[in-house]
């Protein structure tokens, strides 16, 4: 090997774990010996009980997926910077698996003989190994991986509420340190603290706490002439300080200033007096943390009086959210509290506009959410999607009573979109003329959509099918929702239409499971994360759920796993698409809260090789969705 090529080598491979441990010295050398291996489609690297290669393997382009030859279940599927065929490296035994090219590869094998040395001299890369070589797989569409997609964790402590303990949350501080020595003068303190606004000083001596000051010490010990103002910090700081670490949680915090029965907590690095001070915590932070709890959230929602109220309330969710995100806290309690919280948010708007009505409503009505809402998915500020339902009246009376509504839905639709939601687009609003209709009027249009399913009804019915109930009356909504069941069984072939619209949406890799970009416009080289991934699993999972004729399940992930209980031949891959759903929901959510915008379009470059290979992982699983969907549906030249 040339050393042009042996320095592309170790340029590939130092962007990945364990070789990333390695120096660079070491790991051209370590380059200068690897061979590259090209493997056709469906060919085998090694098989079971097969002896054991002078190597191990890196894939460079392409995937590669092992299997379980007794039970023909996949173990993993590997990708670029994949690690795989360590047996003859850690154990002295024939392979245990089968290992095949899932599509056109290339691969680095790397000499055993030649890294052994590394593995023993680096202990980042000694660990490594064994732990992959003890997980065996990270296959996240095994039964036995399920959740581990993008970190996903299913256990968690939760109170009977269904809302997350505050052992979870950790304290917000102030990282912002006003520090003072021994001999510094109460009046020094006292100047400094007012012009930095502060309520706590903490006095140092060679860089480490030895005792703390605040407002109240000042107000107890000089105000009432105790002390002069010209004595030293040493006569009226508290000491030894009470240190904690950084990594307390808000529940710790609160025992700790009832325990000690103090406003203010020293937090260090190891959470003792013997290493620097990293932050002070307050009990006003610990207020402004405690304002992130949901069910204080939800209060403050419901005594909101005005819509501006709500707005900031917003703001305090959007906080909890990414608190939320950052605590790897399970998508499906995550979602599940968002979506409540920003339902309550749009009930109260609700309220709020009934209020500004000169009369009550003539009739009952109900409110849906739909899309992204009303499946429990809309995490971020995007769009709205709404409609009204109003109770049937004589045809005398339809004039005026949609005259009222429509004011109703105007004001609502105003102040949603004060509180953050933007207005559709395509105005599918119930401040909309065609989506605020009597009950009979709503149920003659999606008789229209199911019978005559031409794109614009399919779409239409695509977005509208997944409403959920905020305001009013039930009975309403759940008239509908039984109308729709007893036309889709009348028209049939509509679920062949739904199921072609579900695969009108892009693939969402090309060659060697590329992402495959935007080729124009303002979002031109951008991958739609929306489009090309989310929406093929929103849409089949639609049909799919539909056609079994289940009602109130609108959240894609729970389509899923009641599909998978449904349907137990595709138990794994409907599985596998529900925690693909969360997977790539919590990534739009991150990437939405990291760019302050919808999280839809993701500029690859800004994108970690981690976070590559999790979300080309979910291509897999949509794939072969798609296919299903094709084949059951009789859909046929769609995918292209």
């Amino acid at each position: 090997m040339n050393n042009t090529i042996s320095i592309r080598v170790a340029d590939f491979l130092k962007r990945f774990p364990p070789f990333n441990a390695i120096s660079k010295s070491d790991l051209e050398t370590l380059a200068s010996k690897v061979s590259i291996v090209y493997r056709d489609k469906d060919s085998p690297i090694f098989q079971t009980d097969e002896m054991p290669h002078e190597c191990f393997y890196v894939v460079h382009k392409g995937a590669v997926i092992l299997k379980n030859k007794e039970k023909d279940s996949l173990l993993d599927m590997c990708d670029e910077g994949d690690i795989f065929g360590l047996r003859p490296l850690i154990a002295n035994e024939n392979y245990k698996m089968d290992a095949f090219a899932f599509e056109e590869s290339i691969l680095y094998a790397i000499p055993l003989a030649s890294f052994r040395p590394f593995s023993q001299n680096y202990e980042d890369v000694s660990n490594f190994l064994l732990e992959s070589f003890a997980s065996n797989t990270r296959n996240p569409y095994s039964i036995k991986q399920k959740g581990q997609l993008v970190s996903e964790r299913e256990a968690v402590n939760n109170d009977s509420s269904g809302n997350v303990m505050f052992d979870l949350q950790q304290v917000t501080y102030s990282k912002k340190l006003i520090s003072c020595s021994k001999s510094t003068t109460i009046k020094t303190i006292a100047e400094r603290m007012t012009k930095k606004r502060v309520g706590a000083m903490l006095v140092l001596e060679n860089k480490l706490p030895v005792g703390i000051i605040t407002d109240k010490d000042i107000r107890n010990k000089v105000a009432t002439g105790l002390l002069p103002i010209t004595a030293k910090a040493s006569a009226i700081m508290s000491s030894p300080v009470i240190t904690y670490p950084d990594t307390m949680t808000v529940s710790q915090a609160q025992m700790a200033m009832m325990k000690s029965d103090i406003s203010h907590l020293c937090l260090t690095e190891d959470g003792t007096t013997n290493t620097a001070a990293v932050g002070i915590l307050s009990k006003h932070d610990l207020m402004l943390t405690l304002g992130n709890n949901p069910a204080v959230l939800m209060k403050a929602i419901k005594r909101a009086s005005r819509v501006k109220k709500i707005k900031l309330i917003r703001k305090s969710i959007m906080n909890l959210l990414q608190g939320y995100l950052d605590q790897n806290i399970p998508m499906t309690l995550t979602s599940r509290i968002i979506s409540e919280l920003n339902d309550a948010c749009v009930k109260q708007v609700i309220k709020l506009s009934l209020k500004e009505m000169s009369a009550p409503p003539p009739v009952k009505f109900s409110w849906l959410s739909m899309g992204s809402q009303g499946r429990s998915e809309q995490l971020l500020h995007t769009d709205q999607d709404n409609a009204l339902i109003f109770e049937d009246v004589p045809d005398s009376e339809i004039a005026e009573t949609s005259k009222y509504f429509l004011r109703l839905a105007q004001m609502i639709t105003k102040g949603l979109m004060k509180i953050g939601y933007e207005y559709c687009p395509a105005e599918m609003m119930g401040s909309n003329p065609k989506w605020c209709l009597s009950l009979s009027q709503w149920k003659a249009s999606v008789s229209h959509w199911i019978a005559y399913p031409g794109p614009e009804e399919v779409l239409l019915s695509s977005i509208f099918f997944d409403y959920t109930l905020v305001y009013g009356e039930k009975e309403l909504a759940d008239k509908l929702t039984e109308h729709i069941f007893k036309e889709t069984s009348t028209y049939p072939v509509f679920f062949r239409h739904l199921a072609s619209g579900a695969l009108q949406n892009p693939s969402p890799s090309g060659f060697f499971r590329s992402f495959l970009v935007e080729d124009d416009g303002a979002h031109k080289d951008f991958f739609d994360l929306k489009r090309r991934a989310l929406m093929p699993l929103v849409d089949a999972a639609r049909v799919l759920i539909l056609s079994h004729q289940i009602k109130s399940i609108n959240n894609t992930a729970e389509r899923f796993e009641r599909l998978a209980e449904l349907e137990p031949n595709s138990q794994e891959l409907f599985l596998a698409c529900s925690y693909a759903t969360k997977a790539l929901l919590k990534f739009r959510t991150k990437q939405g809260l990291l760019h302050n915008d919808s999280g839809r379009f993701i500029a690859l470059d800004t994108l970690s090789k981690e976070e590559k290979i999790k979300l080309k992982r979910t291509f897999k699983t949509i794939k072969e969705l798609q296919e299903l969907i094709k084949v059951r549906y009789m859909v046929a030249n769609l995918l292209g």
